[in-house]
């Protein structure tokens, strides 16, 4: 059972570094892109220290498809709360629509 779960918390702490990396410093965009870029670099390391053994466990009991859709489901899930909560963006029905439709693609990426 930790096999199964095991990655899904990985990966969720994983995306939470990785947003940060990717859009954290759209904050602090009167900041020199160098500072923004080694910043974003840095947090970046301590994405992979979690994504990589999350993958690799995910491995065990995931095919690659999987685990690809539950990674990319979490990070929509990380950015929508990051993306209302740090940088007050608004989430709109198209938004929400996609979003769905993504979550409907994995329904069928787990059908067996």
């Amino acid at each position: 059972m930790l096999d199964y779960i095991a990655p899904i918390l990985l990966l969720i702490g994983s995306n939470v570094f990785m947003t940060f990396a990717w859009y954290g410093h759209l904050k602090f965009t009167d900041r020199p892109l160098w500072i923004v870029i080694l910043a974003s670099w840095c947090i970046a390391f301590f994405e992979y220290c979690l994504q990589v053994p999350g993958n690799r466990i995910g491995y065990r009991v995931y095919n690659p498809a999987q685990l690809k859709t539950i990674q990319e489901i979490i990070t929509l899930s990380v950015f929508v709360v990051f993306s209302i909560y740090y940088l007050d963006a608004q989430i709109k029905w198209n938004h929400v629509v996609g979003f769905g439709l993504i979550v409907v693609a994995a329904f069928f990426i787990f059908y067996e």
